[in-house]
């Protein structure tokens, strides 16, 4: 589907198209239910900038997020271009995510009830739906630390992620990763559906059945996210989210 087409200012088409797709998950997480008031944030790499990242003004709730609202932002805190100041932790995470990572060009992140309720789990997450079997294999944990603007804290966080791309962020919440927004939005949406019914499930006191090595080798398999490659599923569902949002409201597009 068709961006908005008319860039403001010096902006270029790139960096409007990709400002209209972030307010647009800005407007899915809210349709979702995983936004906490105004404290999560979702970003995506300048296109032509690398060490510049457009993320959501701090004091904005996600329904009212829209394209040119957007704040620009490089690696060292500078707000290039915006009229609100940045969420201090979100301008760590993001970065350690963007520096640690070069192919990656969106990073999201929430503290969704069920999110937060795995990452407290020493289990992690368990093999038992088909969604947490599709994703399992690419899942990373970071130890929980209060010192989110530490320069050491932010190196962490890349050398955990590592080459994963997803993260759950023990006693914090869930982050997902990619090349492109509808695959890391595939990602938390998936993530987000296996925690739920992980917590279901547990709380049901009953007694659980896990899939078989093979079953879930096949899983795993068939879920690895490739850089140079996304997902069918992902680019399937886009579309079809994007037809959405067009049918309720476009504002996010201005």
């Amino acid at each position: 589907m068709a961006e908005n087409v008319v860039p403001i200012g010096d902006i270029s088409q790139e960096e409007w198209d990709t400002r209209v797709r972030l307010a647009a998950c800005y407007r899915l997480f809210v349709k979702f239910g995983w936004t906490d008031l105004i404290f999560t944030h979702l970003s995506a790499r300048v296109p032509g900038q690398p060490e510049q990242y457009l993320i959501n003004p701090y004091g904005l709730l996600f329904e009212e997020i829209t394209a040119s609202s957007l704040l620009k932002v490089d690696f060292d805190g500078n707000v290039i271009s915006g009229d609100h100041a940045y969420n201090d932790a979100g301008h760590a995470i993001h970065t350690a995510v963007l520096k640690a990572r070069p192919d990656i060009n969106a990073v999201f992140h929430s503290h969704t009830r069920a999110g937060m309720a795995v990452s407290t789990m020493k289990c992690g997450l368990l093999p038992l739906t088909q969604q947490a079997n599709e994703i399992m294999a690419n899942v990373a944990y970071h130890e929980y630390d209060i010192a989110v603007g530490d320069d050491d804290e932010c190196e962490r966080i890349g050398r955990d992620l590592a080459d994963k791309n997803i993260m759950i962020m023990h006693n914090h919440g869930l982050l997902t990763c990619a090349a492109d927004m509808p695959e890391a939005f595939y990602l938390i949406y998936t993530l987000e559906n296996a925690c739920k019914v992980q917590v279901d499930a547990l709380s049901s006191g009953q007694e659980l059945y896990e899939p078989n090595e093979r079953a879930l080798k096949l899983f795993s398999d068939y879920g690895r996210v490739k850089p140079d490659s996304p997902s069918r599923s992902s680019q399937l569902a886009w579309p079809a989210l994007m037809r959405m949002l067009e049918s309720e409201d476009q504002s996010y597009k201005t």
